[in-house]
C-alpha cells in the first residue's frame, strides 16, 4: 500500500548533503508520509561536488530545495583550506584533520530556523 502525502502540519526538513545517510533520511521521511523540504548547505567546503549531488538527490525525489551558502570564518580544517592535504584513512589519534567546528550545529540552527 502505498503511503498518502501527510496533512501540511506534518512536514520535515532535511538537512541533505549529497552523501548517502542524508539521501536515506530523505526517503525515510518521504516514505512514512511527510511532506519534505531540503535545505542544502554550500559553506565553502572544497567538494562541490556533494552540492551537486544533494541537488539530484533532491530533484530525483521530487522535493523542492534551497542552498544556503554561508562563510565559516574559522581556519584549520582539511575541508575549508586548499593549502591543507586531506587525510588518508582513519586516525585514532586526535581530531580529525576534515573536523569542522561546529558545523553541524549551525545547520541544526538552520533547519530550526527554517522551520
Amino acid at each position: 500500500m502505498k503511503n498518502k502525502q501527510r496533512p501540511a502540519a506534518h512536514r520535515a526538513v532535511v538537512l541533505l548533503s549529497g552523501g548517502l545517510d542524508s539521501a536515506t533520511a530523505l526517503y525515510f521521511a518521504k516514505s512514512k508520509g511527510f511532506a519534505c523540504f531540503c535545505l542544502v548547505f554550500d559553506y565553502g567546503q572544497r567538494h562541490k561536488r556533494e552540492v551537486g549531488a544533494a541537488k539530484k538527490i533532491a530533484r530525483a525525489a521530487a522535493v523542492p530545495y534551497k542552498i544556503i551558502k554561508i562563510a565559516l570564518p574559522w581556519q584549520g580544517s582539511a575541508l575549508l583550506d586548499k593549502r591543507i592535504t586531506i587525510p588518508a584513512g582513519h586516525s585514532s589519534k586526535g581530531i580529525p584533520g576534515t573536523y569542522v567546528p561546529g558545523r553541524n550545529i549551525i545547520f541544526l540552527s538552520f533547519a530550526l530556523s527554517y522551520a
